[in-house]
């Protein structure tokens, strides 16, 4: 056995790195501060809990979540399993039942001989072999101890997240089971509103009264997480145009195209409970029931979760971490998930296996695994390791960071999943050295 290996944070991205290092022969000792401290975005002692949506996006191939899902599939992702057996209903996405997800994590984590998890707050960065994994809500000593390594205040953003509600509240005689284009299986639920219901919402929305947040101003919110109320500032038809977009959710009791649809996606297996999707929001919680019960189908809505937000920080990576998400000059320290400008639950669990992989072979004496840049894992490594810049924002995986091809492929589907097959076949070339040490 190899280590002891220090991970702090037990989030998607430190899960993942501490499983990842066990797997291949390393003692790990897993620093996690919950349940005995809370961040304002947590509310179960469980690991890799999903704070947002319970969405890890699409599952096809011709879109980049899919291809990094089926890359991380393939190299044997703690996450990706857990995601796979907890799955619910979502059309072409892959979402899960959160609860079910995170205690399916948490299971495998603490029945790992080789992992030793280590309640309370980690106050300083450790010594020796290190993975920072400590998440965009990382703050008191420990932010401080990450300031004085690099020298200058991390940037940050605000992230918000969307009510849930009780489907038993839900008016189902003005709503209606669809997917957009009748494409899969019937599984948002779809509220419609006409012209006048909508544009009464939407002027409410922009007055309605939000929660204080300390220095929250619009332009500080990351784009894909953005407050259903910042985007009715922006316009009129915005919200028409985003998450309430009516386009292929044709009403089946009118045959007639609503002006705009609130969808409802589950957000557990009893599909008891449904998250309002795209519904990121920081208002009052009076004023979330009072606004969103504008929406016929919500008029009497219960909400398990109001919607929240919060402030965010991450590193300026470029200039600061190498290609494996090291510290450059500190080569044993690495750091994992959103805190190095990755955005997304499966960004985070992607730096958190490269970083758990590699730290295993640096540990071993084996040099590191540099992932191609025709990767969607390669592809992310780069991103947070370019050249410095005057501007560096938090990034989904998306198509435009992955190498392009060398050869043109008509029809952007076609390209896509041309990309993708690339990916997959690079992917699997590596597959003895991914799969190497492991015990």
């Amino acid at each position: 056995m190899s280590g002891p290996v220090t991970v702090v944070g037990a989030g998607l991205a430190g899960s993942e790195a501490a499983w990842q290092l066990a797997l291949r022969g390393v003692a790990v000792t897993l620093c996690e501060m919950k349940p005995a401290q809370q961040t304002p975005a947590h509310h179960s002692a469980d690991f890799a809990e999903l704070v947002c949506s319970n969405s890890l996006r699409g599952a096809a191939l011709s879109t980049a979540p899919g291809l990094l899902k089926e890359e991380l599939r393939r190299c044997g992702s703690l996450i990706m399993e857990a995601a796979d057996a907890t799955a619910v209903p979502a059309g072409g996405a892959l979402a899960v039942d959160r609860e079910a997800f995170s205690a399916y994590v948490t299971r495998k984590i603490r029945s790992h001989p080789r992992i030793t998890v280590k309640p309370g707050r980690v106050d300083e960065i450790p010594g020796g072999y290190c993975i920072i994994a400590t998440g965009p809500l990382t703050e008191g000593p420990l932010a401080e101890s990450i300031d004085a390594l690099f020298g200058g205040e991390p940037l940050h953003f605000y992230d918000a997240a969307a009510p849930i509600v009780s489907f038993e509240s839900i008016d189902m005689d003005k709503a209606y089971f669809a997917s957009r284009y009748d494409k899969g299986t019937a599984d948002y639920i779809n509220c419609p509103m006409n012209k006048e219901e909508y544009l009464a919402f939407v002027e409410q929305l922009r007055t309605a009264q939000e929660a204080p947040v300390h220095g929250f101003e619009d332009k500080a919110v990351f784009e894909g997480c953005m407050p259903v109320e910042v985007m009715a500032r922006r316009g009129e038809d915005t919200l028409r145009f985003g998450p309430m977009k009516p386009v292929g959710l044709k009403d089946p009791r009118t045959g007639e195209r609503p002006y705009a649809v609130v969808q409802l996606r589950a957000d557990n297996a009893e599909k008891t409970a449904f998250n309002i999707v795209g519904f990121q929001t920081h208002l009052m919680y009076p004023e979330q029931k009072r606004v969103f019960g504008m929406i016929p189908a919500l008029k009497n809505a219960e909400y398990y979760r109001y919607g929240t937000m919060h402030r965010n920080s991450f590193l300026r990576s470029p200039g600061r971490l190498d290609g494996f998400y090291r510290v450059i000059g500190r080569e044993e320290l690495y750091f994992a998930g959103q805190i190095t400008g990755v955005e997304g639950y499966i960004e985070s669990t992607a730096s958190g296996l490269c970083c758990g992989l590699n730290l295993a072979r640096q540990v071993k004496g084996q040099p590191l695994l540099d992932f191609p840049a025709e990767t969607a894992l390669g592809a992310l490594m780069r991103h947070v390791s370019r050249e410095p810049e005057s501007r560096f924002d938090p990034m989904n995986i998306n198509f435009g960071i992955i190498k392009p091809l060398d050869t043109r492929v008509r029809g952007k589907r076609e390209r896509y999943t041309a990309v993708a097959q690339r990916s997959l076949t690079l992917l699997d070339g590596l597959r003895e050295q991914i799969r190497e040490g492991i015990e």
